[in-house]
């Protein structure tokens, strides 16, 4: 029996064939056994063989077969046809029992009962949307540890971030569960120290479950081994942006799989997680810019087909960590006296240059006194003009 599609498919006929391998068998039946969530049409022949179909009860239908009997190596083929608008989609199959009665004694009843069973097959639109916040902050020595959240016996600062992410259900079916995978970039090398600290993952009212991640050391704090001119040199170049991308092949990311009940048609779950980042580790990057790319996928389970060409399955979330670009007080120390020396050679160097040329060597007695003596002549010839 081929699978049901939930909802694309408004009926099925059950279609039917018994045959009489001995004598004429009086008074045969056919009793068949349904779903209430079911309910039964019609039934068809396409020759007429004095079949007739009654519904006794909602789930429970009896049909007639060659009435009073049904001839000696005789087979009847005809089809009955029930209405599926309104199945719910709860279970995984759809089963119908069949039996085959007749008045006359049988040794072998084995082939006179059927069990079939329809897999249903829920049609979906998923789609995923998600918010974080903050979108972006400022980290680095410049910040008041105040605006950061500190962990009991832990000397980092921590930055907090929220991240909302909602799985939908756009029909047409009820989608009986599905699961969604976050991906966060947590390292900032292959081999680097973990940069996030879970501190809790829900789904709303309970619905549904998430893989809990421990961070064995969330508080690192990195050795600074650097030289103090690497230091300076490094503050002087930080500029540009690092992004931390999942998708990027050889980043090292965590995930974090969430498993969601069912959903009706238009229903959203909403899947809320709260993270702490290691700011001391960010202070390690010589970028001004990192740029984290986190992101969010739906899956439906085996029980579900998506609508070709519909919603998008996958969700990208970015938030940025801005350097505060000032520098530690020891490399300002440093800079300073560094531009002090720097001063200092370069204005030996300019006197240097001028003696070479000649500007300290100049004979300024002979200009001095050259001077005093045009100034007495000047005074001797004032004397002189009074006395005429």
């Amino acid at each position: 029996v081929d699978a049901k599609l939930l909802d694309r498919v408004k009926n099925i006929s059950l279609n039917l064939t018994i045959s009489n391998a001995g004598d004429d068998a009086y008074d045969t039946n056919i009793y068949l056994n349904f779903s209430r969530e079911v309910f039964y049409i019609n039934f068809w022949q396409k020759e007429e063989k004095g079949i007739s179909c009654e519904l006794v009860e909602l789930d429970f239908l009896q049909c007639r077969v060659g009435f009073p009997f049904m001839r000696a190596q005789t087979k009847y083929h005809f089809a009955v046809i029930f209405d599926t608008t309104r199945l719910s989609g709860e279970n995984d199959t759809l089963q119908f029992l069949v039996q085959a009665k007749s008045a006359n004694p049988e040794h072998n009843l084995s082939d006179n009962f059927l069990d079939i069973s329809i897999p249903l097959i829920h049609e979906t639109d998923t789609t995923i949307t998600g918010v974080i916040t903050p979108t972006s902050f400022v980290y680095g020595n410049a910040i008041e540890a105040s605006r950061f959240v500190q962990l009991e016996d832990m000397d980092c600062n921590f930055q907090p971030l929220n991240l909302t992410f909602q799985a939908i259900n756009k029909g047409p079916s009820r989608l009986p569960g599905s699961r969604v995978d976050i991906r966060i970039p947590n390292r900032l090398t292959g081999n680097g120290a973990e940069m996030f600290h879970i501190i809790e993952t829900q789904v709303a009212n309970g619905r549904g479950n998430c893989t809990p991640h421990r961070n064995p050391t969330p508080c690192t704090i990195p050795q600074d081994k650097e030289s103090i001119f690497h230091s300076i040199f490094a503050f002087f170049t930080k500029s540009g942006r690092k992004v931390l991308d999942c998708d990027r092949p050889g980043r090292a990311c965590m995930t974090i799989s969430c498993s969601l009940g069912p959903q009706l048609k238009e229903e959203a779950l909403s899947i809320d997680i709260k993270v702490l980042l290691n700011t001391e580790i960010l202070k390690t990057d010589s970028s001004s810019v990192i740029q984290f790319v986190t992101r969010g996928n739906v899956q439906v389970n085996d029980r579900t087909v998506e609508v070709p060409n519909g919603l998008p399955e996958d969700i990208s979330l970015v938030f940025e960590a801005l350097h505060s670009q000032e520098p530690r007080g020891y490399v300002v120390g440093w800079i300073i006296a560094i531009s002090l020396l720097v001063g200092i050679l370069i204005f030996l160097l300019l006197a240097v240059l001028l003696w070479k040329m000649g500007f300290f060597r100049r004979r300024y007695r002979e200009i001095i006194e050259a001077e005093k003596n045009r100034k007495d002549s000047d005074e001797s010839w004032d004397w002189m003009d009074k006395d005429h």
